[in-house]
């Protein structure tokens, strides 16, 4: 039997929105409801194999339920713009595919799929209709041959609903649930029903009478008997009060059947679409773990393996390459480096890295709990309820009925009290709530964006197949997004909880190869400073004699917390860290903290004069480079606005040495990848900051470490030597140090 899909476009559009955290495109284009409704379309073509594919849409405006009954849905929220704004890609995507879609003004989508189930069905041909949607509204359509393909979570998580299923989840036929919804009434829908009637009433009721009209026929028959339908006179008078509700609610929870629609089946065939066009719309929009999922024996054109090969080699990445230059934020060296560095992306993002979904499921579990726990503290601490992440709430919880000071504290363009994470961080210590919220505001960021997410972006091989951006960052440093795995917190328990997820396939090893401390390494070598270099070349803890240095004390005699005032300046100055920002990193008052970067600089000259150096030919020059000569321009460094020009100071001291130590790691990423000996058995699978990870198998993890180590270390000479810890271990979070041999 043929098969037909009908896709509730409205539906799938709304749950992939809220099912997915944020992603967007390069140029900042949300397409989270796009992706996740890109990937069910994907799933369905794949496990459906339709022969027939149609969409509906509702469109903007009230429909005929809101015509004869004004407060129809009207206790749904609004759905933020951002949501909207997306249904044109969706429907690009459709229109890549070659799926025709129906709107109609006056009907929502599931009255447009009711319409062209009924009218296949009196074609009396032999097809087999599956709606697929993320809600349960359509389950008043099945029959023989119609079914519901429906989301039990997420987008990944399926259900195909026939008569049977219905029967086992409802205790009712799919043919009465309308008038379960005339006795219950829907919430979501803002479907009155007959008050105090709820789930388990209706069903009973239903089982017994069969419908809604069979139940009143015979409440009406039996009403002067001495043996009346029921025998709970307070039910019996709800139902008598409120026939008339009742009949209405099915009313408004009827699908249409007969909307005034034109569908021709011939022009639904599936298949009937072209690869590149698809490839080319999905690159566009970011989605490069998508392409690898199309289906090899649907549509036409090349398979997607030989274009995928080409990955973000393609015409795209290349004119973006090619516009760098003629900009001339890109030096001929750094050219060619791009060029080169460009299949190397396109094959680790098609590796991917195995995710173990297990690992994630028992993490979201006990940070569900967790969270519940902190949030009845945050409630206990501030003597109320609020809802915590509304920054309105929570604003007005801490600075009007807390009386938390705000002095130094940004708002918001609405003039609210900003509660942002470093508006928050000044407040640690004013009250306790503070420290809660924090933790609150952590845990739920991690497991919106990670715990929950991860295992809906899996491809269909059980990994994950990031989107790295090679020009994402002004730096030159690469940025991944679809997810972002650059902001997995390095050093939190929980964020080293969700890195044991990604693993090694079976007989493999996860190798990894960390430049150590590189930035603070170019930034000696941009100073020329001699007493950073000779640390660095002694093999010193650099941290330890810079504490030595500024509180003018032997290294034995250096404490915890002067080496880690001295490490939180070391790293400081590559951003450009003002005398506020050192205090409130370090713990200290702003007296204190100037007195020591005074004498940080006075002990370290030479940096001391990078900086200032770089500060005064960007002024002069408009922009900063790399040691390789990338470059980024900043205009903003003699604008009059005085933290403009702060800002701009802050970026130029930066990028240089962000850039070059970037630099430094593409360069390798592309001499490991040529590596002849390495080719046959080590995937390169990530790059998050300085970091490399590979998959090796088990018996290749010395020799392959061997080599890595060498080429990472040698890519070129600075005045200091490079230096790369190998680690290796079956999954990200547990990564054991390497001893190599020379």
């Amino acid at each position: 039997m043929k098969k037909l899909i009908l896709i509730d476009g409205h539906a799938l559009v709304h749950r992939a929105y809220h099912a997915l955290p944020p992603l967007s495109t390069g140029q900042g284009e949300l397409v989270n409801a796009v992706f996740g409704f890109s990937s069910i379309l994907l799933k369905v073509l794949k496990d459906l194999r339709p022969d027939y594919i149609v969409a509906t849409f509702d469109l903007a405006g009230p429909t005929f339920r809101h015509e004869k009954f004004e407060e129809y849905k009207a206790t749904r929220v609004k759905a933020p713009d951002e949501l909207y704004a997306q249904l044109k890609r969706v429907k690009d995507v459709l229109s890549a595919f070659n799926v025709p879609f129906f709107e109609k003004e006056g009907f929502e989508a599931d009255d447009l799929i009711g319409t062209i189930a009924r009218q296949v069905k009196k074609e009396k041909q032999k097809i087999e209709t599956i709606i697929v949607t993320g809600d349960l509204d359509t389950l008043q359509l099945v029959d023989d041959t119609t079914k519901v393909f429906t989301l039990k979570k997420g987008v990944k998580d399926t259900i195909i609903y026939d008569a049977k299923a219905v029967k086992e989840r409802f205790d009712l036929g799919p043919e009465q649930m309308n008038d379960y919804k005339g006795l219950k009434g829907d919430p979501s829908d803002n479907i009155p029903g007959v008050p105090g009637i709820g789930e388990k009433t209706a069903t009973e009721l239903l089982k017994k009478y069969g419908s809604l009209e069979k139940l009143y026929e015979e409440l009406e028959k039996t009403a002067k008997s001495k043996k009346p339908a029921l025998k709970n006179k307070k039910l019996y008078d709800k139902l008598t009060e409120f026939k008339d509700q009742a009949f209405f609610s099915k009313y408004l929870a009827t699908i249409k059947t007969d909307v005034p629609i034109k569908f021709n089946l011939k022009e639904a065939v599936a298949r009937d679409f072209e690869k590149e066009k698809v490839i080319k719309l999905f690159k566009e929009l970011g989605f490069y773990s998508l392409v690898s999922r199309l289906p090899e024996d649907f549509g036409r054109g090349a398979a997607p393996e030989k274009i995928e090969e080409a990955g973000a080699v393609g015409s795209e990445v290349l004119e973006k390459i090619e516009q760098a230059y003629r900009d001339g934020a890109l030096s001929p060296k750094i050219f060619e480096l791009e060029k080169k560095l460009a299949p190397v992306i396109s094959k680790m993002q098609k590796n991917g890295i195995k995710i173990d979904v297990s690992i994630l499921k028992k993490i979201g579990k006990e940070v569900a709990q967790k969270i519940g726990e902190l949030q009845e503290k945050i409630y206990d601490s501030a003597g109320n309820h609020f809802n915590i992440a509304s920054p309105q709430q929570l604003s007005d919880m801490l600075f009007n009925k807390l009386k938390i000071s705000v002095k130094g504290l940004k708002k918001t363009p609405g003039k609210v009290i900003s509660t942002a994470a470093p508006e928050l961080l000044k407040l640690q210590g004013e009250h306790p709530v503070i420290d809660l919220i924090l933790e609150h505001r952590e845990l739920a960021k991690l497991k919106n964006t990670y715990i929950d997410t991860l295992p809906e972006l899996l491809g269909p091989d059980g990994r994950l197949h990031t989107t790295f951006d090679q020009l994402g960052a002004v730096t030159g440093r690469l940025s991944s997004k679809n997810p972002n795995l650059q902001n997995i917190p390095i050093k939190s328990k929980l964020g080293n909880e969700i890195r044991k997820a990604f693993v090694a396939e079976k007989g493999h090893k996860l190798l990894a190869g960390d430049y150590s401390q590189i930035e603070l390494r170019v930034v000696a070598c941009l100073a020329h400073d001699e007493k950073m270099i000779q640390a660095l070349k002694a093999g010193q803890d650099i941290h330890l004699i810079t504490a030595a240095e500024v509180f003018e004390a032997r290294p034995e005699e250096v404490s915890a917390q002067m080496r880690n005032m001295a490490k939180v300046l070391n790293f400081g100055v590559i951003y450009g860290m003002s005398v506020r920002g050192f205090a409130q990193a370090a713990k200290v008052t702003n007296e204190r903290a100037k007195e020591f970067i005074d004498k940080y600089f006075e002990e370290f000259s030479g940096v001391a004069r990078f900086l200032e150096r770089t500060k005064k030919e960007a002024s002069e020059k408009g922009f900063v480079q790399t040691l390789f000569g990338r470059k980024r321009f900043i205009p903003e460094i003699n604008s009059s606005v005085w933290n403009l020009r702060a800002s701009a100071e802050r970026m130029a001291i930066n990028m240089p040495v962000q850039g070059t130590a970037a630099d430094l790691i593409k360069m390798a990423m592309v001499e490991i990848a040529g590596s002849q000996s390495l080719i046959a058995d080590c995937k390169m699978l990530l790059q998050v900051h300085d970091e490399l990870i590979f998959e090796v198998p088990e018996e290749k993890v010395s020799e392959a470490a061997k080599e890595i180590k060498k080429i990472m270390e040698n890519i070129y000479q600075l005045e200091v030597p490079l230096l790369v810890e190998m680690e290796s271990g079956d999954n990200w979070g547990e990564l054991e140090k390497l001893k190599i041999n020379d």
